[in-house]
């Protein structure tokens, strides 16, 4: 019987796209650039969390754990979100909206924050682009984590919000790296070899 190969393109270009769209959009708001979420919703749900759910899927049919396994916890991060703010605003009525307590929101952020540090030891054996991509990531829940528990609310936001905005532009410049490396099949914008420390 003959063995097929199903061959299946990498997905990073598209998750990071997705993750570049969405913290871009956000961090408008939190830049007090544009005000509400009514229209970060859309870019919450298709850009950020199923691009990124599609592109972990992928990963996990190439046997990428790293991968598939930041584009999903992220995914179900801005799916969380965008729930949450449908909650806040009222969506599935005023009860739930007015008995809504953000600082559940603030652990939510804490355990991001654990998952983004590990996941950031793992970007080290990746690329250096990726690397400050998880290290801003990291920043933006220790912001969003200050801000949501009131232990140190304005300066929490503004870290968040400055954090947020350089994770869309390194985002950008990570997925076009992975679009365009590919397509001349050459380094054509360079991201910066491993570490090196832990393999």
């Amino acid at each position: 019987m003959e063995e097929r190969k199903i061959v299946v393109a990498d997905p990073t270009a598209l998750g990071l796209f997705g993750l570049a769209m969405v913290t871009l959009v956000a961090s408008s708001q939190k830049l007090g650039l544009t005000t509400g979420v009514s229209l970060i919703l859309p870019w919450a749900i298709f850009l950020g969390a199923a691009a990124q759910l599609y592109a972990s899927i992928q990963d996990a049919k190439k046997n990428n754990v790293f991968g598939a396994t930041a584009f999903g916890g992220f995914a179900f991060f801005w799916f969380g979100v965008a729930l949450t703010w449908l909650i806040q605003n009222g969506v599935f009525g005023a009860k739930l909206a007015e008995t809504a307590d953000v600082r559940q929101l603030g652990f939510a952020f804490v355990g991001y924050l654990i998952f983004s540090v590990y996941m950031t030891i793992g970007a080290m054996e990746v690329h250096k682009v990726l690397f400050l991509i998880f290290l801003f990531i990291d920043f933006l829940f220790i912001g969003l984590s200050l801000s949501t528990l009131g232990i140190a609310p304005e300066f929490g936001h503004a870290f968040a919000a400055y954090s947020e905005f350089i994770i869309a532009m390194l985002s950008f410049y990570g997925s076009a790296a992975a679009v365009l490396n590919s397509h001349f099949g050459k380094i054509f914008l360079p991201v910066g070899k491993p570490f090196g420390i832990f393999k």
